[in-house]
């Protein structure tokens, strides 16, 4: 069963509770003149997705498909969407798409930078590449700049069948998350560089008022201090000798 949320202005959160994990896999369609969806999901969920996309607009007229890092959650199904939406581009990185995705996707991938600009009608998007946060090299997090919505994937990702959204903090929720990874077969998942907190950093200067998050509640109302934090729970949790 897939829950829908509007948690902003034409930003729609699908969301798809799996209890044998605990954990919520949520997807984001944004309706616009070019609709665009966030995550194309796992191929097992294809047909709940598309059911619920087909109560908010016809798939078909889906234009874009985008989503952080090249994972069978982030895109595992976006041949599927490609199949059933003639004119949808796939949008990820350019690392994104000239490692991986070009080679797996239906169509060419339209890979993006910080300086690239895509519009949507109403919205206005960048790709701002975030190596290995929260993981592979092909990592990055969208930006929606009209009503700063940070599509962040697996940042401030949190366990349980928990709220659409939330303004509570989501520090301690992502902490108990990365600490019960490291317990488990997962272990390492989010690494820890010299390199992340400058780039957590960078994406705190955006001043997101929406975090839109893959796996638990998203969040509402500033961000940036959100963001500063995640750099020292990363470091407590994964720089160990």
């Amino acid at each position: 069963m897939t829950t829908i949320t509007e948690i902003a202005p034409d930003l729609f959160r699908l969301s798809i509770y799996v209890p044998d994990f605990d954990m919520q896999f949520n997807h984001f369609l944004v309706r616009d003149e070019e609709p665009l969806l966030f995550h194309s999901g796992l191929k097992a969920m294809f047909p709940a997705l598309r059911e619920a996309v087909q109560q908010l607009m016809d798939p078909a007229n889906l234009r874009h498909i985008a989503w952080s890092h090249f994972e069978s959650d982030e895109c595992g199904a976006l041949n599927d969407w490609l199949q059933l939406a003639p004119q949808a581009q796939p949008v990820c990185t350019l690392v994104g798409k000239l490692v991986s995705v070009d080679d797996f996707s239906i169509r060419p991938a339209r890979g993006m930078t910080s300086h690239d600009l895509l519009c949507t009608g109403q919205y206005r998007y960048r790709f701002f590449p975030s190596p290995h946060i929260p993981h592979g090299w092909d990592a990055g997090v969208l930006f929606e700049e009209t009503r700063k919505t940070l599509f962040c994937s697996d940042l401030f990702h949190h366990f349980g069948n928990v709220e659409p959204l939330t303004s509570s903090d989501l520090i301690e929720p992502s902490r108990q998350a990365m600490q019960q990874m490291q317990k488990g077969p997962l272990a390492g998942y989010l690494p820890y560089t010299r390199h992340t907190e400058g780039v957590l950093r960078s994406l705190a200067g955006l001043k997101p008022q929406t975090l839109a998050v893959m796996h638990g509640s998203s969040f509402s109302g500033p961000a940036d201090r959100l963001l500063l934090d995640l750099a020292g729970v990363i470091q407590a949790t994964f720089d160990q000798p």
